[in-house]
This record gives C-alpha cells, sequence and structure tokens, in this order.
C-alpha cells in the first residue's frame, strides 16, 4: 500500500467524523477547567455571604448602641461565685436569744424556725448538749457554738404569784462571765467544768487523762484528751496554768512490761522493748539508753522521758 492511501485510508475523516473529534475535544476541555470554576464560583459565593453576615453583625451593634443610649440596657449577669458565710459568735443563752442573733451566728433559716418551735411548745434547753437535738443542726455548726453557750439555769415560779410573773417575764440584761485562770495538775472537776465548752463528760476525762500520764508538764498535752475538740481547746487554752509540777515517775530498771504498758504514751509494744532491752543488755545507765532502742525517735522519748527515771 502506497503511503498516499494509507493517509486517504486511515487519517482522512469524513464531515461527521470532524464533528464528533470536535465535541469530544470540547468536553475534555470542559472537564478539565470545571472544577477550577465551580470552586471560584463557591469561593465567590462564601465571600458573599460573610460580607452579608459581617454586615447583619454591624447593623446589630449599631442598633444596640442606640438603644444603650436612649434607654436602659439589663444585660444577663454572670452567675457569681458563692462566698463564704460571714458570722459573727457572742456568749447567748438558746433559750432566750432572738431570731435576729441565731441569723448573725450563721444558722439556716430552717433550723432557727425549728428551734423557734421547739421553744414555743414549751421546749428549754438545760444543757449544751441539748441543742444537738434540733433537727437540721449540723455537728460542725454545734462544735462552734458549743464554746458560747451560756445557760441561766430555769427558776420555778409560784402558780399564784401573779407579780412574781410579771417580773420574770421580762427579760434580764445579758452579762459577759468572766473566767477563772486554773492550774492543769491540781484543779478539780468542778474547775475544769467552769471552763467554756467543758461539761461534766469532758472534765472527768480531761482529769482521768492526768492520772494515767502521772500529771502534766505542758499545756498542749490538754489538747489530747479524747472527745476534746480543737476549737474549744483554743478557746479555753489562755484559761490553763502550768505551776504546779507533779509528775508522777516510773523507773525504768524495775517496772515491769503491765507497769509500764498503762501509760498513754508507752503502750504495750514500747513496754516489751524496753524491757527486752533491759534484759538483754542489763540495767539502763540513763535516760539516754532507751535512745539506743530503734524504735525510739528523739520526737517520741521527748514525749515519754518526763514521766521515766532510772534508780
Amino acid at each position: 500500500m502506497s503511503i498516499k492511501n494509507f493517509i486517504q485510508e486511515y487519517l482522512m475523516f469524513t464531515r461527521k467524523e470532524r464533528i464528533g473529534i470536535i465535541c469530544i475535544i470540547l468536553l475534555i476541555i470542559a472537564i478539565a477547567f470545571a472544577p477550577n470554576y465551580l470552586n471560584s464560583k463557591q469561593n465567590l459565593t462564601s465571600s458573599l455571604i460573610d460580607t452579608s453576615w459581617f454586615n447583619e453583625v454591624q447593623k446589630l451593634k449599631i442598633k444596640t448602641t442606640d438603644s444603650e443610649s436612649s434607654s436602659t440596657y439589663f444585660e444577663p449577669s454572670a452567675k457569681s461565685e458563692p462566698q463564704p458565710k460571714k458570722f459573727t459568735l457572742f456568749y447567748f443563752d438558746p433559750n432566750t436569744i432572738s431570731e435576729n442573733d441565731w441569723q448573725k451566728m450563721g444558722l439556716k433559716n430552717k433550723t432557727i424556725k425549728t428551734i423557734q418551735n421547739y421553744i414555743s411548745k414549751g421546749g428549754y434547753f438545760y444543757k449544751p448538749e441539748d441543742l444537738k437535738k434540733i433537727y437540721g443542726l449540723r455537728q460542725e455548726e454545734y462544735e462552734r457554738l458549743e464554746p458560747f453557750i451560756k445557760i441561766e439555769s430555769k427558776k420555778i415560779i409560784a402558780p399564784n404569784n401573779s407579780h412574781s410573773n410579771e417580773s420574770s417575764s421580762k427579760p434580764k440584761p445579758f452579762t459577759v462571765r468572766r473566767y477563772e485562770v486554773i492550774d492543769i495538775n491540781t484543779a478539780d472537776s468542778n474547775g475544769f467544768i467552769s471552763l467554756p465548752g467543758i461539761g461534766s463528760k469532758l472534765a472527768v476525762r480531761i482529769i482521768n487523762f492526768r492520772e494515767k500520764l502521772g500529771g502534766f508538764y505542758s499545756v498542749v498535752q490538754v489538747s489530747e484528751t479524747y472527745g476534746l475538740s480543737d476549737s474549744t481547746f483554743q478557746t479555753i487554752k489562755p484559761l490553763l496554768k502550768f505551776e504546779t509540777e507533779t509528775i508522777k515517775k516510773i523507773n525504768i530498771n524495775t517496772a515491769t512490761v503491765d507497769e509500764l504498758k498503762v501509760h498513754p504514751y508507752i503502750r504495750w509494744n514500747l513496754a516489751q522493748t524496753i524491757v527486752a532491752y533491759r534484759n538483754q543488755h542489763g540495767l539502763f545507765n540513763s535516760l539516754d539508753d532507751l535512745k539506743k532502742i530503734i524504735s525510739i525517735s528523739e520526737e517520741l522519748f521527748n514525749k515519754i522521758s518526763p514521766y521515766l527515771i532510772v534508780e
């Protein structure tokens, strides 16, 4: 086959074929440029939308400004942080104190109403512990109020004496009681009961603790009494003094385990250790020999040494 015949047969197109080829080429070009066109149109649309939104916001700000200049504008205030409740403590009698005074000491209105209803129905607080029976009064609230509770003894009024009834119904002016300083090593139960916040049970516990120790050598030791809250101790601390040194001492060269273990600072484990060390190494020459025992730290030695002696 000659070249001319080859060209005529394979490279020559009819009119319809040429139109088809042109259409295909145009379609390919359209497909190639379509994504760029669509993206540019979308960006233009987004830009118009954003501009419109921005314009609306500007109009809203202008309206808000006009409204603020012509009238009062209220904005929703942010929720404030809860502030700690403030209260004032003072000496009081729960049988005669007013509702306003209860509020000053930080009690909730619901609790105050419960107290007022109890009193209005003939109830009476004979001792500070009676206040704990009030429903809704929390333990920490009672411990805060207890040192300041001063209850006047309830007087029995003759039934046929109307003049006496009238005079007794009048509220008496409240006087602040003055307390006397007591010696922690010589005071009896009445002496401790005379302190604010100390009842008969606490007074007995303090004295029993003093007896088991063999006497106090520091005012701070009173705070170790079981059931004595720190708030009550801080209240009575200025009223305590340490003058009489009556410390009962234990001879660690002759004391048995049973004699040592009854001491609140020694107990059974330490008593066993001391006696075992003595049996193994012989009698103690001085109290400092106790420091050779591994389980006795410097702090523990300083705590127990005032109650020990070597003879």
